[in-house]
């Protein structure tokens, strides 16, 4: 299974210089500009292009919509399947979406760290093969320009270390963009726009056994 990776494309999908076909898209969030229904409206018009025989998509901090509107976000979105604390199978293999990352300022899908987010996660089902968040785990793919910090969340990293995943796809840190290994689980840091909001990062394939 082939599996196509982009994320914090922030209605800027139209840009991407290219695509390449697989079995799933995965947007791992900030799929939105302003985060209105009318850019779901314009990315579902996007996604229904496109030749991916299941896509994924998962809500970001600055999806807005998808928080303030969900029935009416959630209807609009008709050419993928969003996930929001919850899964899907596909062909044998069990994907969980969740949108929710360390509070910071007033985004949307932000929770305090600690037992708050601790909860979100120990939602993941044990048995789940990819792993599709907003934000990344601590210390993978998470130093942020603004102070060189690792802005990850522990308490996902902790959960990732209990499950048996073969891939965990994120965004969320535009400068994190690329591929990591932690002990048998590829994670995936797939934004698509770079830290100057320029959708450049191409799509990450990943195939999955």
């Amino acid at each position: 299974m082939k599996l196509v990776c982009i994320s914090d494309t922030h209605s800027l999908h139209r840009e991407i210089p290219h695509i390449p076909d697989g079995d799933v898209l995965i947007h791992a969030g900030d799929s939105l500009g302003q985060g209105t229904l009318e850019n779901i409206e314009e990315l579902n018009v996007w996604l229904g292009s496109l030749p991916h025989r299941h896509k994924i998509v998962i809500a970001g901090n600055h999806d807005w919509a998808f928080q303030d509107e969900p029935e009416q976000a959630r209807a609009l979105l008709t050419h993928a399947i969003y996930l929001q604390d919850s899964g899907v199978e596909i062909e044998g293999m069990r994907f969980w979406g969740s949108p929710w990352t360390p509070t910071f300022m007033h985004w949307a899908f932000m929770l305090d760290r600690g037992k708050p987010l601790r909860d979100a996660w120990g939602l993941i089902p044990d048995n789940t093969d990819v792993l599709i968040t907003h934000g990344p785990p601590q210390g993978v793919g998470d130093t942020s320009c603004i102070g060189g910090s690792n802005v990850g969340c522990r308490d996902l990293l902790d959960r990732i270390d209990e499950l048996r995943l073969k891939a965990h796809i994120f965004g969320h840190i535009h400068e994190g963009y690329g591929s990591y290994q932690r002990d048998d689980t590829t994670l995936i840091n797939a934004s698509t726009c770079t830290e100057r909001y320029e959708p450049t990062n191409l799509p990450v394939i990943f195939e999955l056994g």
